[in-house]
């Protein structure tokens, strides 16, 4: 078993985070928003540090778990979705906005919808 508080509480930081995401890509429809300002180059730089945070909340949610809460919510890379944090962090100089612009658009909002339902199912 392990600590449901604590679980719960990494929980509504992740889905905190992908409610922010969201809201500060909003306004973003092509990744060239991202480049062709220094205000979309502000929300870029916003947006990798949240998704950052969200990898690295993953990967502590994972481990607090024991590698048992995340397996229940197939329909997430969740790999994937982790290692986000490893190449934002290590390569930030070589992002491509057009990748961020695809996970922003594809993948934040199934992960903002399963995190909320794994808030109401744990």
């Amino acid at each position: 078993m392990y600590d449901k508080e604590l679980a719960t509480e990494i929980l509504i930081q992740l889905f905190q985070a992908t409610r922010t995401v969201l809201k500060r890509f909003d306004q973003i429809k092509s990744a060239d928003d991202f480049t062709s300002s220094d205000s979309g180059m502000e929300k870029l730089d916003a947006i990798c540090m949240q998704l950052i945070a969200i990898g690295e909340g993953l990967k502590n949610l994972d481990k607090i778990t024991n590698n048992t809460l995340l397996t229940r919510y197939p329909e997430i890379e969740w790999k994937k979705a982790k290692g986000m944090r490893d190449i934002i962090s290590h390569h930030y100089f070589d992002l491509d906005a057009e990748a961020i612009f695809k996970v922003c658009k594809n993948h934040i909002p199934p992960l903002s919808d399963t995190l909320e339902r794994m808030l109401k199912e744990i």
